[in-house]
């Protein structure tokens, strides 16, 4: 098992590329190289249609040796076992991952130096939990209509805001963030955007994409 990179290999601040749900291995591999190449050092393997654990295992992987050799890290959806076994570099759990309710046990797992992200929806109290059991980055969403997640409860910028002021640890905004309503989410004071479909919709464009979010942050849209 490959040990993580360190944590603080790759600052936990601007674009945060989430893989699409991709049951080919190839065209998974052809997508993430692409934001890999334009610039993404944080990406998420994240496949809802993918339920045989060893496509996942392939996958991941595969993924993580791209990650790499680009330098990134790569964290795995909702699976804290799949993420020590093939020693990915983090997991970002949800309410699909039996360590939702179990945070402390989940940190213990993955030990100091692996990241630990948990999704706080709307839920600042829920952040507040996942940070006093050692979350590294609290993710909020869906701050947009996602057609990733149609379903998904909804969070304001206003929500963003009172986050950024009451917790240490970087904030992860996500859902149906693109280029054009980005500036207005990375203004409320968040550390990092999350983007699926507002990525990878187009393949021609994801390095091109990739470049662009990652410049709101460097070119002064940040407060």
């Amino acid at each position: 098992m490959k040990n993580p990179m360190p944590t603080d290999s790759v600052r936990l601040r601007g674009l945060y590329a989430i893989t699409p749900s991709e049951h080919s291995l190839v065209q998974l591999i052809l997508q993430a190289e692409a934001a890999l190449a334009g610039g993404v050092r944080l990406m998420q393997y994240r496949n809802k249609l993918a339920n045989a654990p060893l496509l996942k295992q392939v996958q991941a992987t595969e993924l993580l040796r791209r990650c790499h050799n680009y330098g990134a890290k790569l964290i795995i959806n909702d699976s804290v076992i799949l993420a020590v076994e093939m020693g990915a570099d983090g997991v970002h759990i949800g309410r699909d991952d039996p360590y939702y309710t179990e945070l402390p046990q989940a940190r213990a797992l993955l030990g100091p130096n692996r990241i630990l992200g948990v999704s706080c929806y709307n839920d600042l109290n829920r952040a507040k939990t996942a940070v006093e059991a050692g979350a590294d980055y609290v993710a909020f969403g869906s701050v947009f209509a996602s057609p990733t997640k149609p379903d998904a409860c909804r969070v304001s910028l206003a929500t963003l805001r009172q986050a950024r002021q009451c917790f240490n640890v970087p904030i992860v905004a996500i859902g149906g963030i693109t280029l054009e309503n980005a500036p207005e989410v990375i203004h409320t004071g968040v550390d990092v955007l999350a983007v699926s479909t507002g990525l990878f919709s187009a393949m021609e464009d994801v390095p091109i994409r990739a470049e662009k979010f990652q410049q709101l942050f460097e070119g002064g849209c940040h407060p």
